[in-house]
C-alpha cells in the first residue's frame, strides 16, 4: 500500500508562516542550543538557517530564538518559540487525526509507485 504523509505549511496574509523545515529549525536549536549546529545536523547552511530564524523573529510579535546570555554564544528559543513549536505540533496533530479516513482511501487508490 502507497505510504501517505500529510505536511502542514501555514500562511499568513498570503506569504508563508511555518511550515515542517521552520519547525525542524526551531526543534533543532531548541535541542543544540545553537543555530550552526542546528542547521548542520539540517544539512543547510549557516547563512539559511539565520535567514529563516530571522524572518521568523520578524514575523511574530516576539522573538521565537534569542542568543543566550553570557557571552558563551549560542542560541535557545524564547519561551514565545516555544509556545509556537508546541501549538503547530498540536495543530499538525489534529489536522492528520482529522484526515486519516480520507488520506487511507487515497492511497488504496494510488498504484504501489507514485
Amino acid at each position: 500500500m502507497t505510504q501517505m504523509r500529510l505536511t502542514l505549511r501555514l500562511d499568513a496574509n498570503g506569504t508563508p508562516l511555518l511550515g515542517h523545515g521552520k519547525i525542524r529549525l526551531l526543534e533543532q536549536i531548541g535541542e543544540t542550543g545553537s543555530i550552526s549546529a542546528a542547521a548542520r545536523a539540517m544539512g543547510m547552511s549557516y547563512r539559511r538557517a539565520w535567514l529563516l530564524v530571522e524572518a521568523m523573529n520578524t514575523t511574530f510579535a516576539r522573538p521565537l530564538v534569542s542568543a543566550r546570555p553570557g557571552g558563551g554564544g549560542g542560541a535557545g528559543l524564547s519561551a514565545e518559540g516555544e509556545a509556537v513549536l508546541r501549538l503547530y505540533r498540536e495543530i499538525e496533530q489534529a489536522a492528520r487525526e482529522a484526515v486519516q479516513g480520507p488520506l487511507e482511501t487515497l492511497a488504496g487508490m494510488c498504484s504501489s509507485t507514485p
